[in-house]
């Protein structure tokens, strides 16, 4: 008896998207069926070329031909993604960009800038279309960390406008303050310069098409924050901390911030950095040096997301001062803690896409 694509379609209804918690077919993510005798062939679009559950959806779209179609069934799945996007009603401003993420921290020191630069670097790994603005206008630090600190951006005359082209490194389309002003001067701005500044980075840069673009933000609370909550689309935030109580109550701050109902920005999740110390040497110990246990006590007191726990090893130390962020090589310790919190960070981003009450949209 031969499979019929009605026959197929009717199995994959039994395969929930483990997130949304709808069936895929039910969630349109399966497309092109092919069948050929005993040989059957689709494509599943994920929400996110970085989703963390890419394995299980496979394994269970093959399981569910096999045992409600033909066991004899041979299955093809090709996986691939059409990332969606969360634009309110400011959704002119950049509409070439599905996502925008900020990165924040609640006080310096705890490694955001470095955080940043490794997400962004493992979401590109994946195939997302990644960009990152250093928004950290008094303290940029994005140049140096990939290794483009005497880059200088080049300008295009787009629609009558000089817009900059931004570096391009490691597959991440980057702006900074660091590229238009002199390295070793300081910034000493007002908060209404540095937000000026911040907005030009946004809109007077060349983007493309983007399906996330990360915004590593100064430490704190401020009008930079403000800048960016009310003139861009922000799409959700990520707050990084230390397991350290100081850290902590600075970071409880930051999450508190972005659910104000003036900002109103979903935190997809908290970061903790440094949570152990593990040397090159001995590579199975951990020294909780500053603490053990706070980040995961702290999302679960905040109500969200752990992303993940970032160890303090001396190849990240290095890795960002020679401008190569550790997530380039996947088979270190934080290389391989990266990518796993860049898919739980764009897993966050498409759940809050998806149940929005604005409905998701893709770039133009």
């Amino acid at each position: 008896m031969n499979i019929t694509k009605e026959q197929v379609l009717d199995a994959l209804r039994y395969v929930e998207e483990p997130d949304l918690k709808k069936d895929l077919v039910t969630l349109n993510m399966i497309r092109d069926v092919q069948v050929n005798g005993k040989e059957v062939s689709f494509t599943v679009v994920l929400t996110t070329p970085a989703c963390p559950l890419k394995d299980l959806i496979r394994t269970a779209c093959v399981n569910a031909v096999v045992h409600y179609v033909d066991k004899d069934a041979i299955v093809k799945v090709n996986m691939t993604a059409d990332v969606t996007g969360r634009h309110p009603s400011k959704s002119a401003m950049l509409p070439t960009v599905k996502n925008i993420i900020a990165i924040s921290s609640g006080k310096g020191g705890v490694g955001k800038s470095t955080v940043a630069a490794n997400l962004a670097v493992a979401l590109a790994a994946t195939g997302a279309k990644t960009g990152l603005v250093d928004a950290d206008i008094f303290g940029p630090s994005q140049p140096l960390m990939f290794g483009v600190e005497h880059e200088k951006l080049f300008a295009e005359e787009k629609d009558g406008k000089t817009l900059m082209v931004p570096v391009d490194k490691y597959g991440v389309k980057m702006v900074s303050i660091g590229f238009l002003v002199d390295k070793t001067q300081a910034v000493v701005w007002r908060g209404p310069m540095a937000s000026r500044a911040l907005q030009q980075l946004f809109t007077d840069t060349i983007w493309g098409e983007l399906d996330y673009l990360l915004v590593d933000l100064p430490p704190g609370t401020s009008d930079i924050h403000l800048t960016l909550s009310t003139s861009f689309p922000v799409s959700g935030a990520v707050v990084v901390t230390t397991p350290q109580e100081v850290a902590l109550a600075d970071a409880r701050k930051g999450i508190d911030m972005f659910r104000k109902p003036s900002i109103n920005i979903p935190v997809l999740g908290l970061i903790e950095n440094m949570a152990y110390f593990t040397p090159a040497e001995l590579p199975n110990n951990k020294y909780y040096i500053f603490g053990k246990g706070g980040g995961d006590k702290l999302a679960s007191e905040m109500k969200v997301p752990l992303l993940g726990s970032i160890p303090l090893v001396q190849s990240l130390r290095e890795a960002s001062d020679n401008g190569i962020p550790e997530a380039m090589d996947p088979t270190t310790i934080s290389g391989k803690i990266f990518g796993e919190i860049a898919a739980k960070m764009a897993q966050q981003m498409a759940i809050v896409n998806a149940t929005s009450k604005e409905k998701p949209v893709h770039a133009n």
